[in-house]
């Protein structure tokens, strides 16, 4: 237990009073075109002290073995210089970086699901994959970043070649001095074999936690309750702290009910939903010892423009849940 003790603090962040300081973050969504301060002063409003940075590469299809990155045809913050400057902007405001570069697969495919047809594919997308997430791990460490994400929801290059992994993350070490996770969806979290040589257990926390139109926050907390009991027990295996890479809920009917659903449907907004499934999650998870905290997604630099008491979307901008975040956060630093 002594051992644990150490382990996690010196996993976790301390504030000035000693205390663990949670990471109470934001996913910071890449702006097409470039940005100033202004649009990061938002961010410190809504009390954040974290945003994930995420810089992204293409893949055509779930077959194609080729990650396409960097190049003039992608927006502004999707990437390097984007990337780096708007880290820059964030950390003048006093707010930290997890950096957490992304693939998108064409017409939105899940990323999950990429597989090589072929041994000679596979390391294709290995090399390809390495070159592109050390691009940015150089980039974390010459920002000083103080979280890496290595990748985000690929669980069937994960388990088909778990040793290209292993490898690459001791390669991503000799470059970066940082703390790293990796950010898995929330039904794979526990079949990732390199979680002891990272610093978080990273998971997409999109939980089924009620089938309710407008589930009441004891029950969203009651259907927490299995999955909160599997991630403990990975966590104690493990010894290191768990970080919900990414968190949050559409304000939707039925919100609790598939929270990774991300189909473009413009009706059923329930800001009520949105509300009680984030307090639920906040009241079961924050105040946990071996919980570092989260990244709400998602949060878009032009804030006057996005969310509103119309939008079924995930973001909580400019809705009720906006002014939710913003207490509790204020109240977990």
């Amino acid at each position: 237990m002594k051992k644990f003790l150490i382990l996690l603090l010196s996993t976790v962040f301390v504030n000035c009073t000693g205390q663990l300081q949670k990471i109470n973050g934001v996913s910071f969504v890449a702006s097409p075109q470039q940005i100033t301060s202004t649009e990061i002063d938002p961010v410190v409003k809504v009390n954040a002290n974290w945003a994930a940075v995420m810089p992204f590469g293409f893949i055509k299809n779930l077959e194609t073995p080729t990650v396409v990155f960097n190049i003039e045809r992608q927006w502004w913050g999707e990437r390097r210089d984007g990337a780096k400057k708007t880290i820059e902007l964030l950390n003048d405001k006093g707010i930290k970086v997890m950096l957490k570069p992304q693939i998108w697969v064409w017409k939105g495919e899940f990323t999950g699901n990429i597989d090589m047809k072929s041994e000679k594919d596979w390391q294709t997308l290995e090399k390809s994959y390495e070159d592109f997430i050390l691009l940015y791990a150089k980039l974390a460490e010459e920002m000083k970043v103080p979280v890496l994400c290595i990748a985000t929801e690929l669980h069937t290059f994960v388990q088909k070649r778990p040793e290209f992994w292993e490898h690459l993350i001791v390669k991503i070490k000799s470059v970066y001095k940082g703390k790293l996770t990796y950010a898995e969806n929330w039904d794979q979290y526990d079949k990732v074999p390199f979680w002891k040589q990272l610093d978080y257990i990273g998971i997409d926390a999109y939980f089924p936690v009620s089938e309710k139109h407008t589930p009441t926050i004891e029950e969203l907390k009651k259907g927490w309750q299995k999955h909160k009991t599997d991630i403990m027990a990975l966590q104690a295996e493990v010894e290191i702290p768990v970080l919900f890479t990414e968190y949050g809920y559409r304000s939707i009917n039925y919100t609790g009910k598939e929270p990774w659903d991300s189909s473009r449907i413009e009706r059923n907004v329930n800001l009520e939903a949105q509300s009680n499934a984030l307090t639920a999650l906040y009241q079961e998870f924050w105040n946990e010892p071996w919980f570092a905290g989260g990244f709400l997604w998602k949060w878009y630099h032009n804030h006057e423009e996005v969310g509103g008491e119309k939008n079924n979307r995930f973001t909580i901008q400019n809705k009720p849940s906006e002014k939710l975040i913003q207490e509790f956060y204020s109240n977990s630093k």
